[in-house]
């Protein structure tokens, strides 16, 4: 294994000296220096049972990083198992968890990308079937919990009810936070990414759509956004400080009255005040009537503005399919990374046919060289 890891980076050392191409340039961030701005963006596989990891998640990740991303991050991974979106989600609760995570850590290593993980707490949106099973709430007899939440509002009918958090039970998120980075780190991880979007518990307190509450964690911006910030704290003190911790933030609500992108600028630039490395820009996800006008780099201009405004590092994401469209988004400066999801559940060599149609010569790994001609 040990032979392999330094062909295989000895390789793209080579390769990184000549390259012009600006999708495959590489990005440090502190301590930590990507071979190319290429991410594989949380996709959720509901193939876990009590959070643990299996082979699936061994082959799903692994094989993208032999495809060549340069980061792979995994699903959401919950920090707690109520914060679970399926009773089939990964997890990161248990300190048994970081065995298998670590197993999955080492061989995207050995194969030259950096392992990312996504810290996540579902609240109000948790406890619900997992896509092919059915939708909306899981009741108790087959598995369901209790939810969690800003307010005792549900996300849509047929989802849970859920319970309003007091502060000292938030705190108490806030340590479970703290506990799943020191988990990450144990397991070879080398980027935490706090999810702050899609609805999710600490995109429910940013927007004020779901957060009605009247104290300290409610109302104005600044109060909204202060939960968000004390788990930002709490990871980046549990977290090497040569290494990076990225945000994801749903940059927008689609929906009058909902957060904008000036709130999310502003947001960012809290988040790097407090340690943040990268915003990873989506949007949408916490409003279910939200129409959202779906195109090929519909959320790009978000990372630009972040970017711009908040003088933070990037990550672009959302219907980028193709290796001339990554690379312009990089090559004009809108964003400083690239994330892809279902174009790289299509394919998992994505980067290696990308290098080739940019005319980039990226180094294949040994095992796979004869396919490359």
């Amino acid at each position: 294994m040990q032979t392999h890891i330094e062909t295989y980076s000895d390789q793209n050392k080579v390769a990184q000296e000549e390259q012009t191409v600006a999708l495959f340039r590489p990005l440090t961030l502190r301590g930590l220096t990507l071979r190319n701005r290429i991410a594989v963006a949380p996709m959720c596989q509901y193939s876990s049972e009590d959070g643990f990891a299996t082979d699936w998640h061994l082959v799903h990740l692994g094989s993208r990083a032999v495809g060549g991303a340069g980061i792979v991050m995994t699903e959401a991974a919950a920090v707690e198992a109520r914060g679970r979106i399926s009773p089939q989600d990964l997890g990161i609760y248990h300190d048994e968890h970081i065995e298998a995570l670590s197993r999955i850590t080492a061989f995207i290593r050995a194969n030259g990308a950096s392992p990312a993980i996504q810290l996540a707490h579902a609240g109000r949106k948790a406890s619900t079937y997992r896509p092919w099973s059915g939708s909306g709430e899981v009741p108790a007899s087959e598995g369901g919990w209790i939810t969690i939440g800003p307010s005792a509002e549900r996300f849509a009918p047929h989802y849970p009810l859920p319970t309003e958090l007091t502060p000292e039970e938030i705190a108490e998120v806030v340590q479970s936070f703290k506990r799943a980075t020191e988990r990450s780190l144990a397991a070879g991880f080398e980027i935490v990414e706090i999810h702050a979007a899609h609805g999710y518990l600490l995109h429910q307190f940013l927007s004020p759509l779901s957060n009605h509450r009247q104290d300290s964690y409610g109302g104005s911006l600044s109060n909204r956004m202060r939960f968000l910030l004390e788990v930002t704290d709490a990871v980046r003190a549990a977290w090497p400080q040569e290494l990076p911790v990225f945000v994801r933030l749903s940059a927008s609500d689609w929906t009058e009255g909902g957060l904008t992108i000036a709130d999310t600028v502003e947001i960012s630039r809290a988040l790097k005040e407090h340690g943040a490395d990268l915003v990873d820009t989506s949007s949408g996800g916490n409003v279910a009537t939200a129409t959202i006008p779906l195109a090929p780099n519909y959320q790009v201009p978000f990372a630009d503005a972040i970017r711009e405004e908040s003088q933070i590092a990037t990550g672009a994401v959302g219907l980028i399919t193709e290796p001339e469209q990554a690379n312009a988004i990089l090559e004009r400066g809108e964003a400083d990374l690239i994330f892809l999801a279902r174009e790289l559940l299509r394919d998992p060599y994505w980067p290696l046919h990308a290098a080739r149609a940019l005319n980039y010569n990226f180094a294949w790994p040994r095992q796979y060289e004869r396919a490359k001609r």
